[in-house]
């Protein structure tokens, strides 16, 4: 059975999308925000649709967007259930023109995702699942197919990797994975689309040991789960969302839970864990 709000929120998403499009490839103007990350109208316009949006769709789930983001953690700590959203994640992807941006919108209970919404408003393909529900895309035409994550065979490893980050720590971990699968395949995309093409089956890892922030990954975090992945910290342990001082993840890796490989990388996880600072 489908949680009763991720409809209204799909149709909520598709809206703060096409709120976007008049700003893609549109020059439009980048202010820097404190944290020296980068901020347009289009993050803003999506915003407003959003935060509306979710407040009218019940009042009593508090909504966090990265866009909105000042709000004490001693009010934080109270909540059991709200919003966690990215009104626009891949900004500089969407400053230079790609496609790969997304909006994205998670209901957390108690830290953990319940479900996640990722839509694509360049393609209007909208991705969305969690992990009591299964995970679905439905692309522009209407038409919805499931999700699954494949089992890698042993020797090859497609690995998504970020277009603009990486980090010593993550190179290192690469080096190791070429080692014990000689055809390893790096795939290259932006925003929170590398969760979305593990959850279809066309990458097997995620590696992310450079910062992110939780409004970064719980969306698609939970249509990875509902695709039959799963994202641990570096101690092999789930990433949640508690409330806490700042919005940074610690490092993480995403995997299929039934890959064959799986143990065995995440020995080499522990091994970098151990003397990651």
């Amino acid at each position: 059975m489908i949680h009763p709000l991720i409809d209204p929120v799909l149709e909520l998403v598709q809206a703060a999308g096409q709120a976007t499009l008049p700003y893609w490839q549109a020059n439009v103007a980048v202010q820097t925000k404190a944290d020296a990350s980068p901020v347009t109208a289009a993050d803003i316009a999506a915003h407003k649709v959003l935060a509306a949006g979710l407040t009218a769709l019940d009042a009593s789930i508090p909504v966090l967007s990265e866009e909105d983001c000042a709000i004490a953690l001693s009010e934080r700590q109270q909540w059991t259930r709200w919003w966690l959203v990215d009104p626009l994640d891949g900004t500089k992807e969407f400053i230079s023109g790609s496609a790969e941006y997304t909006v994205n919108v998670a209901l957390i209970e108690h830290g953990q995702v319940v479900f996640g919404v990722v839509g694509v408003p360049v393609t209007s393909a909208i991705y969305y699942g969690g992990a009591e529900f299964g995970a679905f895309c439905r692309d522009a035409d209407g038409a919805t197919r499931s999700l699954h994550m494949r089992s890698a065979p042993q020797d090859e490893l497609a690995v998504v990797a970020s277009k603009r980050h990486s980090s010593p720590e993550q190179e290192a971990l690469l080096e190791r994975l070429a080692e014990n699968f000689p055809t390893l395949r790096l795939v290259n995309v932006g925003s929170s689309l590398k969760f979305c093409q593990m959850a279809e089956g066309a990458a097997d890892l995620y590696p992310r040991l450079a910062p992110t922030s939780q409004w970064d990954t719980a969306a698609a975090q939970g249509v990875l789960e509902g695709a039959g992945g799963q994202v641990l910290n570096l101690q092999g342990q789930p990433l949640t969302y508690a409330a806490q001082e700042n919005y940074l993840n610690p490092f993480f890796v995403a995997l299929p839970q039934q890959a064959v490989w799986r143990e065995s990388f995440l020995a080499h996880v522990s091994r970098i864990a151990a003397i990651t600072p």
